[in-house]
Parts: structure tokens; C-alpha cells; sequence
């Protein structure tokens, strides 16, 4: 079965605040109020001085990716934008080199935006299991990375939502651990939300909420669990309203979604899940045994929503 055998975060310590932002990216007064006192949040994570292959080295220490480097089979790099750097560069092979794993097979997964994330750490799983599996101790791992800058406007802003943030993380992904197992995992791929489609902003808005209830539910159903099973939601960190409006719509106690990153962090493109669930790691909020779920939405052309469902 699928299982996280390592999750780690990393965040560069440079700041700023929603309003230094707003000003960077020509913003009016209104669109400061409206993302400080209606979506909660107050700062993001934005340092020029630090690289895109930095970002993700520093999540790949952070996770002991060294001394694993020969079980290391397979590695996924889960981001939200399909170009991130100018060709012929490649960010990937440079971290792979620097880590040590020209062997393993590395590719990109980028088709479901910011739900990408997910998405590769349901491949990654389905890799392994077609391998021999061998013994557990030395059975093969997939290294499943994400991580972005903020490198033009329509990667530091969704208009009305949110800010993004600069973060990366790093998973270690087996077929055979014990340790955050896998239960469920449920994806809805909408391409009538792509902005050639003729589809309005509203509209997506309206379906936004039902359509992220629809997968929560049926990831819930894969698990056979129902959401009073759940310790924990670990959300995609868009900002505080719509997390508040999805719990009264699904009849989810708002304080058992960790949404204390929103405010310091803003939207950080793929790594939302994995960094909230090294705070949760952090707080003592996970027991073992515990069922957690993680929620996502990817959007850009068209739009995915995606759950999946964890034991700790």
C-alpha cells in the first residue's frame, strides 16, 4: 500500500507583507483590505536570492535523501506551472545530480496545477507496485518533490484569492510502509473551467465549493470512512474564507482544519499539503492511528479537484 515514509518542508526565511506585495504587483488599497481582513492573510515568502534548485535541495536534506539515495528509484517533481525556467535549463536533472541520483528515473508532473502534488504521489505509489518489492527494509522508494518561485505575476497573484508563496517539500514514497498509508484518493478534472472555454469566473466560483465537497466525499468512500473519522484536514492553503465556507457546507468542524499557515504563508503552489503536514507533524495533532484527509484545487487550463485520505 501507498505510504509516506518522509515528509519534509522548507521555506526560505525572507518575508513580506501583503501590502509590499500589493505594491510590487500594482494592486489597489481595496485588494489589500480584502486579502488582510476577508481572506486572513498578512505575509508571504518571497526570496530573490534564493534559487528554484535551492528550494528543492534544501526540502530533499531535509527529508534524508542521502542516506537513502540507493533505494531511490523514481523521482517526481510535482509543480503547478508547466514552464518554469528558460530552455535549455533543467532544474530537475541539476537537483538529481546534486543529490546523487542519475540513476533513478526522473520526470515532471504538472497537469493538474497546484493539485499536481497529489497526483504524483498517487504515481509514484503505482510505480513502486509494479516493482519487485523485495525485502522492506531495502524495498525501492520514489522521492516525490514540489516546489516553485514566484517568477511572473500570474505566479505571485490569483486575482480576489490569494497570494502565492515560495516553498518547496520533499516525500520519500513506498509501496510497503506502515506510516501514512494511503486509503483513498479521488480526482475530478473539469477542462470546461479553462478561460478559453467561456466559462465565467463566477460560475467557477459557485461550483468551486460542491465540486471540492464531491471528491472529499468520494476519496472518503474509497477509504470506507465518513468525515467524523477524520482527525484532521490538512487544506490547500488559498485563504481562511473558503476554507470556513467548505466546513459549513460539508458539516466539518472548522478547528479540526489546520488552516494557521494561511495567514503567514499565503498559497504556496504544490506544498501546501506537505508543509501543513509538518506543522501538524510539529503540534502533536497526528496520533498514530489517526485518519487525515488532504484537499486540493488545481486551476489554470481548466480546473481539478483532488482528496486523498491518510492513516497515520
Amino acid at each position: 500500500m501507498t505510504a509516506l515514509d518522509a515528509v519534509a518542508a522548507y521555506q526560505p526565511p525572507a518575508r513580506c507583507t501583503v501590502e509590499e506585495a500589493a505594491a510590487q504587483l500594482g494592486l489597489r488599497e481595496m485588494d489589500v483590505k480584502l486579502f488582510r481582513r476577508f481572506h486572513g492573510l498578512r505575509e508571504i515568502c518571497r526570496d530573490p536570492e534564493t534559487s528554484l534548485p535551492d528550494l528543492l535541495l534544501a526540502a530533499a536534506d531535509r527529508v534524508g535523501v542521502r542516506g537513502e539515495r540507493h533505494r531511490i528509484r523514481y523521482v517526481l517533481w510535482a509543480r503547478a506551472f508547466p514552464t518554469v525556467v528558460p530552455y535549455p535549463l533543467n532544474p530537475l536533472h541539476e537537483v538529481c545530480h546534486a543529490l546523487g541520483l542519475e540513476h533513478a528515473l526522473a520526470f515532471t508532473v504538472s497537469q493538474q496545477s497546484c493539485a499536481s502534488g497529489l497526483l504524483a504521489i498517487d504515481l509514484a505509489g503505482r510505480l513502486l507496485a509494479a516493482d519487485a518489492a523485495g525485502d522492506a527494509a531495502d524495498a525501492p522508494l520514489a522521492l516525490v518533490l514540489t516546489g516553485e518561485k514566484a517568477f511572473t505575476r500570474d505566479a505571485q497573484l490569483i486575482p480576489g484569492m490569494s497570494l502565492f508563496s515560495e516553498g518547496a517539500s520533499a516525500c520519500l514514497v513506498s509501496a510497503t510502509g506502515s506510516r501514512d498509508r494511503l486509503l483513498g484518493y479521488a480526482c475530478s478534472q473539469h477542462g470546461e473551467f479553462d478561460p478559453a472555454g467561456g466559462r465565467t469566473v463566477e460560475e467557477f466560483q459557485n461550483s468551486y465549493r460542491p465540486l471540492l465537497a464531491g471528491v472529499i466525499s468520494e476519496a472518503l468512500d474509497q477509504a470506507g470512512l465518513a468525515l467524523a473519522d477524520l482527525a484532521l484536514i490538512l487544506p490547500h492553503n488559498v485563504n481562511l474564507v473558503t476554507w470556513q465556507r467548505m466546513c459549513r457546507l460539508i458539516g466539518f468542524p472548522v478547528d479540526r482544519v489546520l488552516l494557521d499557515n494561511i495567514a503567514g504563508n499565503g498559497h504556496v503552489f504544490c506544498s501546501d499539503a506537505f508543509l501543513n503536514y509538518q506543522t501538524a507533524r510539529e503540534r502533536g495533532l497526528l496520533r498514530p492511528g489517526d485518519r487525515y484527509l488532504v484537499a486540493t484545487v488545481g486551476a489554470g487550463l481548466g480546473a481539478t479537484f483532488a482528496a486523498m485520505v491518510f492513516e497515520h
